[in-house]
């Protein structure tokens, strides 16, 4: 009998894993979302053997080259100091995709458990921690990462730890709401009823019930993390030259943006052509993982 309720149960749910990937594959914008991603993971991975310039994408220099127009020699021109924009924005995608990973990892490591405990024993426990979020989602997200780098000092590692600060409340509130709501299903009183730890109980029954809205979630962070790194690097608190990154290009492109138009133009398309790829991977996973959306 357990056997066949084992088979029962795991032929529903691969069964509902078929009719998400249905929906997922059926809309375009999400295959545009993933095929653009996709292209981001493969051209930070092969930044070295795609990028025509390859040294001149980590930085070196060539003051005879500088302030060249886009051309079939350089695609997208050259810089003040004769790098080739197209290798910089290459390398910049490899930077920005390792800090986006390392800042959601980051949030999602500390702001889950949070949240799952926050949830499931509720009381001063929930008070505590949701009062500690409730404080830091007082301020604005960039604004803190902005306080939190000026007293680090700017460089890429104070720039993640600056923004994982202000985000990681998010994960903690949602990952109690879908804790609540699963504390009192049958399977959790049942494993109760036998003698389940809590551990156990929130970690291996709770918390996979949880994975779906946080990874949908983590999607969508995943363009705006890239946007505020971007941010950061405009401001001169993140990446600091000569490491390519997207935000810096633009900053060192404002004084020439009347006249050498590409110096800026390009690492800002890039932006926008990547935080439009996981927006429209993240709505098309949303959809396709939650059976409301879908109808």
């Amino acid at each position: 009998m357990k056997r066949l309720k084992k088979n029962f149960y795991r032929g529903g749910r691969l069964k509902e894993y078929r009719r998400s990937l249905h929906f997922f594959l059926k809309n375009p914008l999400t295959i545009l979302g993933l095929a653009i991603v996709i292209s981001l993971i493969l051209i930070s991975i092969f930044a070295s053997q795609i990028a025509p310039y390859p040294e001149q994408g980590r930085g070196i220099s060539s003051v005879k080259d500088r302030l060249l127009s886009p051309n079939y020699e350089r695609l997208f021109g050259t810089d003040n100091l004769g790098r080739d924009i197209l290798s910089r924005v290459i390398f910049g995608s490899r930077v920005s995709l390792k800090a986006a990973v390392v800042v959601i990892l980051i949030v999602v490591v500390i702001g889950t458990p949070l949240g799952i405990i926050a949830g499931y024993f509720g009381g001063k426990i929930d008070e505590v921690i949701m009062r500690m979020s409730d404080m830091i989602l007082a301020f604005p997200s960039l604004l803190l990462a902005i306080a939190i780098v000026a007293i680090l000092g700017p460089s890429l590692m104070n720039a993640m730890i600056a923004l994982s600060v202000p985000w990681w409340p998010w994960y903690t509130r949602l990952a109690r709401s879908q804790t609540i709501s699963l504390r009192e299903r049958q399977f959790v009183e049942a494993a109760r009823a036998v003698g389940v730890s809590n551990f156990k109980i929130m970690f291996r029954h709770i918390l996979p019930n949880c994975l779906t809205p946080i990874i949908v979630q983590a999607t969508l962070d995943m363009g705006y993390i890239i946007l505020s790194l971007a941010g950061l690097g405009f401001l001169g608190l993140g990446t600091q030259p000569p490491t390519p990154d997207w935000g810096v290009m633009i900053s060192k492109g404002r004084s020439f943006i009347l006249n050498q138009w590409w110096f800026s133009t390009f690492p800002g398309v890039a932006i926008f052509i990547t935080v439009l790829g996981f927006n429209l991977l993240g709505d098309g996973l949303a959809e396709a993982l939650n059976p409301k959306r879908r109808k």
